[in-house]
């Protein structure tokens, strides 16, 4: 398998939190609200700035990336980059010509960029993107949005096959009412350049890993450790459990990705670092579980960054952590002082 890869997710810091650069490297965006107040060519005005502006941070996230030890080459994009492109009020100045073609122009070049220096990229929609829900409006929205983030994928030169260079765009699977069998008539509904790059990957609330495992045959699947630490009561899933190799086998010869977060430090503030956290005794000690789904800002606990080392060695892992690339480059570190798995 290609060399194992970790990455952030949308928003880069600086170390130093410099204003102007977090400006710079960030997406922004506008709300609907914001652009109904004003004329038409104000509103397509303001809307093309920030298209802009997005665009232009987008490639300076892809460049950082790219400048990193190849460890480090994976990233998920901010799902802002084109804001309202799927609402009624801003379709048609997505089809102006001179946005139009800002919008390709630049997301080819950022895609360009990404393969050139073996940047493995990626998409996350919000939570309310859903393709299968007892709510037909919440499936037909769900279904504009994920279009949407295909359509940049495909801007990007990654619409042609399976999961080209391994970029996908992950969801999680909606409303447990409607089930496996709901997901699958939602995947028949996607476009194919969209079937070709959806993964889904298990939550805490409706779909958790052994409920999702029926789909493997239709959808690759992205292991999301903290969520399945939380659903299953405290279980850690390790390299050589007998599910791995259904993950492997759903990502038809791609590299897997899966995610990792820890719980919020100022919860733990006294756990020993170097043990993994025990869930059933920490509910028994009175935390919630709705608390010990929050995300912590590093990755400080040394036993579940050796978890993930030993799962690199058949997935890369984005780093679901609040201080963003930062605890990425501290778990990279980590895992490059393991001496194992990295060139």
């Amino acid at each position: 398998m290609p060399n194992p890869r970790l990455g952030f997710c949308c928003k880069f810091l600086p170390q130093g939190r410099e204003a102007e650069t977090v400006r710079q490297m960030n997406t922004t965006t506008v709300t609907m609200a914001y652009l109904g107040r004003l004329g038409p060519e104000a509103a397509y005005d303001k809307l093309a700035t920030v298209v802009a502006h997005n665009l232009e941070a987008a490639v300076r996230q892809i460049a950082h990336v790219a400048s990193r030890p190849k460890l480090e080459r994976l990233h998920r994009l901010s799902s802002d980059l084109l804001p309202g492109y799927t609402h009624p009020s801003c379709q048609e100045f997505y089809r102006d010509r001179d946005l139009r073609d800002l919008v390709e122009t630049k997301l080819a070049s950022a895609g360009q960029l990404a393969r050139e220096h073996d940047v493995r990229l990626s998409m996350h929609p919000g939570q309310f993107c859903v393709i299968a829900s007892a709510s037909p409006s919440a499936v037909v929205n769900g279904m504009a949005e994920f279009e949407y983030h295909a359509d940049v994928m495909r801007y990007m030169g990654y619409g042609e096959g399976w999961h080209p260079f391994g970029a996908h765009i992950n969801i999680h699977g909606g409303a447990k009412a409607v089930g496996v069998e709901g997901i699958r008539e939602g995947l028949g509904r996607l476009s194919e350049t969209a079937r070709n790059l959806i993964t889904i990957e298990n939550d805490e609330v409706s779909f958790g890993l052994d409920d999702l495992l029926p789909l493997a045959d239709a959808v690759p699947l992205v292991l999301d450790l903290h969520h399945h630490w939380i659903k299953s009561g405290g279980e850690y899933v390790e390299p050589d459990d007998p599910r791995i190799e259904r993950i492997i086998t759903s990502w038809r010869g791609e590299r897997p990705l899966s995610h990792i977060s820890v719980s919020r430090e100022d919860l733990l503030p006294d756990h020993d670092i170097h043990v993994l956290p025990d869930y059933k005794a920490l509910i028994q000690a009175g935390i919630r579980p709705k608390d010990l789904r929050g995300h912590s800002d590093l990755m400080w606990n040394m036993a579940v960054n050796d978890l993930v080392a030993c799962h690199l060695a058949w997935s890369d892992f984005e780093v679901e952590a609040k201080l963003k690339n930062i605890a990425s480059e501290g778990l990279a570190r980590h895992v490059e002082g393991q001496g194992a798995l990295v060139a």
